[in-house]
């Protein structure tokens, strides 16, 4: 008798909670979502936008206003795959989000590339979603899980698909998200005309000025790669030209709410193909610069 009162009581309490609790505002402006993934990222574009309010949602701070003529709102996503997955869809919850455009720095991948280099891929895949094998033979390594495995493995690491629950509510199993053509269409159209830096703020140049590479595929994981031999790995078994840690988990998440979704991404070195140390920490401001020069084209250029 007491557990059933007790339990009526708690029951009553829940339900004055919930009536009590004030309902999340949304905001219904048509707006194209920006995000970065850490500080530096975002200084240029916060820069240039006009008529900026912002808006705290747990934690997370969101800046609504105007960026080359065009309303957006504009988020750090938080370093790597959960960050910004939680952060995207929080931004979709609250705003009214026509589109999804990422901005931000990468590790190169493709040989043909360069820091500095802006690269717009046709599609993303989460590289390291995989099967951790067990060694049966002394440096063989077999996978028995049940989800395909997609392309060659890396030691343990066999790469498998994504299970997404996909815009018609069916469970899918992926092993890209493709960004919207008619936004690779548009960045490719504006690609010629791009200015990007050549010199860091710090009087160091790159040996090649800078160029925006539209179209192939990019990947992402959990993982800061700094190894020639995943890099080349990555190369190989995805065709991939760029890898960073979020812009695949936003792919998802905008696969997954039927958003169009792009991202451009600056090398800031080369994920272990560099010729020495690696350049992320001399290059990274002006691989974040160059980004958002391309990404302020771009918005310039949307209808």
């Amino acid at each position: 008798m007491h557990l059933k009162a007790l339990a009526l009581t708690l029951c009553l309490l829940a339900a004055t909670a919930a009536r009590a609790a004030p309902p999340i505002s949304r905001d219904d402006t048509p707006r194209t979502a920006v995000i970065t993934a850490f500080a530096p990222e975002i200084v240029a574009l916060r820069t240039a936008m006009t008529d900026k309010h912002e808006t705290v949602v747990s934690g997370t701070t969101f800046i609504t206003g105007s960026l080359e003529g065009k309303p957006v709102v504009l988020f750090l996503s938080g370093v790597s795959m959960v960050n910004a997955a939680m952060n995207t869809q929080r931004a979709l919850d609250r705003f009214h989000v026509s589109r999804i455009v990422f901005s931000g720095i990468a590790g190169g991948v493709d040989p043909s590339l360069d820091v500095g280099d802006v690269v717009v891929p046709d599609q993303w895949g989460e590289y390291l979603e995989s099967v951790m094998a067990r060694e049966d033979t002394p440096g063989h390594f077999a996978s028995t899980y049940r989800d395909p495995i997609v392309g060659a493995n890396f030691g343990m690491i066999f790469p498998k698909v994504v299970e997404v629950t996909g815009p018609g509510g069916k469970l899918e199993e992926r092993a890209w998200f493709p960004a919207d053509p008619a936004l690779v269409a548009l960045a490719r159209r504006i690609a010629p005309d791009a200015v990007l830096k050549r010199c860091s703020a710090s009087g160091k140049c790159l040996e090649k000025p800078p160029k925006v590479v539209v179209g192939g595929n990019g990947v992402s994981g959990q993982s800061f790669v700094d190894n020639a031999a995943l890099r080349a790995w990555a190369f190989s078994t995805f065709q991939a030209r760029v890898l960073d840690m979020e812009t695949a988990a936003v792919g998802q998440v905008a696969y997954a709410n039927g958003v169009p979704f792009v991202g451009f991404r600056s090398l800031s070195d080369l994920a272990g193909g560099d010729p020495g140390r690696n350049q992320a920490n001399i290059f990274f401001g002006l691989a974040s610069d160059n980004s958002a020069a391309v990404v302020r084209a771009f918005i310039k250029a949307l209808p």
